[in-house]
């Protein structure tokens, strides 16, 4: 996953100033926590494009569907479920507050890693 540092920046702004924040490097990019849990990441489409990355929980799957215009992250032909992609081009301020929300309840609802 290629950093999109614009889209990056975004989340950053966002999460820096909550309790338990890091970056840490996954998945070829760089990926934002909270209490060691990941929230989300903003990357570029190898075919072009840019998108966040959100890990809602699978609990949330049903979220989800409701905020629509997300894609489940898939590795090694297998879908991971409560880790959405959704596309930044055509995604609102409104939902992509929304997205973040369930994402940081999420990495808060888990116990922290050290």
């Amino acid at each position: 996953m290629a950093v999109d540092e614009e889209l990056a920046m975004k989340l950053r702004e966002r999460l820096e100033p909550l309790q338990g924040f890091s970056e840490k490097k996954m998945f070829g990019g760089v990926c934002f926590m909270l209490n060691g849990h990941m929230v989300g990441a903003a990357s570029g489409r190898r075919e072009g494009g840019r998108r966040f990355l959100f890990r809602i929980g699978k609990e949330n799957d049903a979220a989800a569907e409701r905020l629509g215009a997300a894609e489940p992250m898939t590795q090694g032909g297998r879908k991971m479920r409560g880790f959405y992609f959704v596309d930044a081009e055509t995604l609102s301020d409104g939902a992509f507050d929304e997205w973040l929300s369930i994402a940081i309840e999420n990495a808060y609802s888990l116990p922290p890693k050290d």
